[in-house]
């Protein structure tokens, strides 16, 4: 079967008078419909892979090795490494569409959300008119916020940071891409919003029938939504396998302690999962 992702010796390095690797050579395969979680502390590699595969690496960051995306399960791959980011626009969207940590700085704060929402729908999907703006308040809903025409009309300033997550959420998928990568998507949410979406997620990539790379230093997160784990750590893949023989027998002892300090975390949190709304 034919990987919507594939990352074969993927690097990240410094480019300049003083060259220094950041990523040393990540290979790994999402096939149709799989999520990966991708783990590890601060400072791992986890984002710059992810920015890597994007083609969003900010100067002067440089990507080496290759990461391939297809387009559709027909389709021959597309080079991202060494793409000018222009020639990656339909990818980013159509193809691949991503969820960031903090959505203030990936949503504009200057534009209504509605406009914000209606551009890729209109660009990659060609909509206009009464079609475009009932295509808007449908994504808007679809990601389950309440009253939709209101949240059209805000700016983020005026949304709560749940739904400024839930709009972020609505504009990776509005293009309707193959691959959502989720890079900390809940990590600057309380907990009891960040339940809300993580379901929110699971429930978009399972009806739509995405493949998604889930990036996460919460390893109890991370089990509850991933089928498959890479483990990295100083830049360096360590293990990668299902999320069950990962976590149940990890080969490496850095693996291993990141099980076992997930285990002493659950000793001082409370039973039973939050609940709650993110109005």
């Amino acid at each position: 079967m034919n990987a919507i992702l594939e990352l074969a010796g993927l690097t990240v390095r410094i480019d300049g008078p003083e060259p220094r690797t950041l990523v040393h050579g990540v290979d790994v395969a999402i096939a149709p419909g799989e999520r990966l979680g991708v783990i590890g502390e601060s400072g791992s590699g986890k984002s710059l892979t992810a920015l890597a595969v994007l083609g969003l690496l900010p100067h002067p960051l440089v990507a080496g090795g290759s990461a391939r995306v297809r387009a559709d399960a027909g389709s021959s791959p597309i080079e991202i490494v060494g793409t000018p980011s222009r020639r990656l626009d339909r990818v980013r969207g159509t193809t691949v569409g991503a969820v960031f940590q903090e959505p203030l700085a990936s949503l504009d704060p200057l534009m209504r959300i509605g406009r914000q929402l209606a551009w890729p729908l209109q660009h990659h999907r060609g909509l206009r008119g009464e079609a475009l703006r009932r295509a808007v308040l449908d994504a808007l809903a679809d990601v389950q916020l309440a009253q939709p025409e209101r949240i059209a009309r805000s700016y983020i300033h005026e949304i709560s940071g749940g739904q400024r997550q839930r709009v972020a959420i609505a504009l990776a998928l509005a293009a309707g891409p193959r691959l959502l990568i989720a890079d900390e998507p809940t990590t600057a949410l309380d907990v009891t919003v960040q339940a809300g979406i993580l379901d929110l997620l699971q429930r978009e990539v399972s009806e739509r029938g995405m493949s998604l790379l889930f990036i996460s230093h919460d390893l109890p997160v991370l089990a509850g939504i991933a089928d498959h784990v890479l483990v990295m750590k100083d830049g360096r893949q360590m293990e990668q396998g299902p999320t069950t023989q990962i976590l149940g027998a990890p080969a490496q002892p850095y693996t291993a302690q990141l099980v076992t300090a997930s285990r002493r975390l659950d000793d001082f949190l409370p039973a039973g999962p939050a609940t709650g709304a993110d109005a």
